[in-house]
């Protein structure tokens, strides 16, 4: 009974009695993650409570108990594909793309299938669930562009044509719903691995004009809006540019060192301050110091990450580390230029630390998928995803062997 339990305890991370053999660098990063979750965790305890406590119809703490469950479920993934090999996910991903993107085509066009809110059709309901196929679509699309960019120079044309067309149509399909950011997060990402790949500058350079291309041609008026607006948010203080306003003075009110835990008065005013513009409320209440000490989390956590995939002699792990640390990394940084005012306003979620299960799930599922991969690049116990092959025996030895076989009596 007790060994029963003490297995059924090892499907939480905490638990897990095999993180001693790991490398180094992967015990480091899976603490570093952790302190993202619960870091996360504190601040939207804050956030979340005003929402809550305003809406009759919502039991108190609503979000922020949802946003537990969420977590615990995504530990548990996370333990799950620390231990799961990388050559098993890359098999898998595909699937997963191809399942994904029939959703989002699906939520696209059929009627009354997606459920839209603020303008947006991004979600499905699934057994009262309400879940985002472009955030779960995130970690199938690193593991298969690290696989795509891998294998390029053996594929052929119709290959190449399939995936590069699949990974357009996937962009587009974001971009449709309308979610401007993601598709541009996904884009990013899928260039930066091609950049890691060694593709060359003529080739990315022509992607990211027949990007611009296209985004400026399929551009909607009210996306246009917000394109100026956000140069100039006072223009419409109380239409398009009220929250920007409105997040733009939760980080002046901040100050310093901010107005302590929980003290935030803007949160009563800034909508979606539990999701998309939860770094304002954190700014509020932490101040200068806590967004310097946000930054220099997300530069250390970087800087560690994209030195482990230069140590990386798999291309295709290597590029799988890259294409995590770009979404982790690169979606925070962007939701931070949202809330400061740096890039246009648009619905992006900060990693671990907004509202939300989808994406809760998505980024539990591409740490667990860094991690591995860190695991696998430096440690004896684990498999290769392409095993190293074997050093040819010198001439000499070998013509010896030979010579000896030869003359051995029956």
């Amino acid at each position: 009974m007790l060994g029963g339990a003490v297995k059924l305890l090892q499907v939480l991370p905490f638990f897990d009695q095999t993180v001693d053999r790991w490398v180094p660098a992967a015990r480091i990063l899976r603490w570093l993650i952790f302190l993202w979750v619960f870091a996360g965790l504190f601040i939207l305890f804050s956030a979340s409570h005003h929402p809550a406590a305003t809406d009759a119809l919502i039991p108190d703490y609503y979000f922020f108990k949802q946003q537990v469950l969420w977590a615990g479920v995504g530990l548990i993934l996370f333990n799950a594909l620390v231990h799961l090999p990388a050559k098993v996910m890359v098999r898998s991903a595909p699937i997963g793309i191809f399942i994904l993107l029939g959703l989002l085509l699906a939520i696209e066009f059929i009627p009354g299938l997606g459920a839209t809110r603020n303008e947006s059709r991004r979600w499905l309901t699934l057994w009262g669930v309400l879940v985002q196929p472009s955030e779960l679509i995130k970690p199938f699309l690193v593991l298969q562009g690290a696989q795509f960019f891998t294998q390029w120079s053996v594929l052929g044309w119709g290959r190449r044509s399939l995936w590069l067309g699949t990974f357009t149509v996937v962009i587009l399909a974001i971009y449709l719903q309308p979610s401007l950011s993601v598709a541009a997060l996904c884009g990013m990402m899928l260039w930066l691995l091609a950049l890691a790949a060694g593709r060359t500058w003529g080739q990315l350079l022509t992607v990211a004009a027949m990007a611009m291309i296209g985004a400026m041609v399929t551009i909607r008026p009210y996306q246009i809006e917000r394109l100026m607006m956000f140069t100039n948010p006072w223009r419409d203080p109380q239409g398009s540019g009220y929250q920007l306003i409105q997040s733009l003075l939760a980080i002046a009110s901040g100050g310093a060192w901010g107005t302590g835990y929980g003290l935030s008065g803007q949160k009563l005013f800034l909508p979606e301050g539990h999701t998309d513009f939860i770094f304002a409320i954190f700014a509020e209440e932490f101040g200068f110091g806590g967004c310097a000490l946000v930054l220099a989390f997300l530069m250390v956590f970087s800087t560690f990450c994209l030195w482990q995939s230069s140590q990386c002699r798999d291309m295709t792990l290597r590029l799988t580390i890259v294409g995590t640390t770009v979404i982790l990394v690169g979606q925070s940084l962007l939701n931070i230029g949202v809330v400061t005012g740096g890039v246009p306003t648009t619905g992006i979620p900060f990693p671990f630390l907004s509202y939300g299960g989808s994406s809760m799930l998505s980024n539990m599922f591409i740490a667990g998928l860094l991690v591995r991969c860190i695991r696998e690049m430096g440690n004896a116990e684990v498999v290769p995803l392409r095993p190293a092959t074997p050093a040819r025996e010198p001439m000499e030895q070998r013509s010896r062997r030979r010579f000896s076989s030869r003359n051995q009596f029956p």
